[in-house]
């Protein structure tokens, strides 16, 4: 088994060794993925849950995938309903919304969609878009951008870690922070 670099952090209560993973030369990030981890965004979502409380608002909104389970573990905790913004469009979405951002880790222009069904429940909401780690702000734009056209008022933005320069995202309401990694 290969040994790999890693960054220790604890996060509402729950200690992960977060593997160092090179996103260009000479630069590398903590990687955080709760996908299949119950007992982090179970905690997680408990921990931001509590921070939310003072925040009035209607709806929480976050892009696929990583960031659902978390989504969803706030609904249950918050007893507020969720919406996923999906990255490429099914027929069965109907007339969706969507703006398109440039995605910092691919380079590649990245598409977000609002299916037809959940554009009602944004029209005049105040919402909280949440994700589980905000690094670059090109995701966070994007939602932003097409929250605005669903008539929807973006209230505050949550996520479990932001990433990299820390004055840049004072904004967020967040259980962390993690350096990025320069060589």
């Amino acid at each position: 088994m290969t040994e790999f670099e890693t960054y220790p952090i604890d996060i509402a209560g729950v200690h992960r060794e977060l593997r160092l993973f090179e996103v260009k030369p000479g630069l590398r990030i903590a990687l955080l993925n709760i996908l299949g981890d119950t007992e982090l965004v179970t905690a997680c979502s408990k921990a931001l849950a509590e921070k939310l409380a003072g925040v009035e608002y209607d709806v929480l909104v976050t892009a696929e995938a990583k960031s659902i389970p978390l989504a969803h573990g706030l609904s249950l905790a918050t007893g507020k309903p969720y919406a996923v913004l999906r990255k490429s469009y099914k027929p069965y979405m109907g007339d969706a919304l969507r703006a398109e951002t440039l995605s910092i880790t691919t380079g590649q222009p990245q598409t977000l969609y609002l299916d037809e069904k959940d554009r009602a429940m944004m029209q005049g909401k105040k919402v909280i878009i949440v994700d589980d780690v905000i690094s670059t702000g090109s995701t966070l734009q994007g939602m932003r951008m097409l929250l605005q056209k669903a008539g929807a008022v973006v209230v505050a933005e949550a996520a479990i870690l932001t990433e990299g320069e820390r004055a840049r995202w004072e904004s967020i309401i967040s259980l962390g922070h993690i350096p990025v990694f320069t060589d």
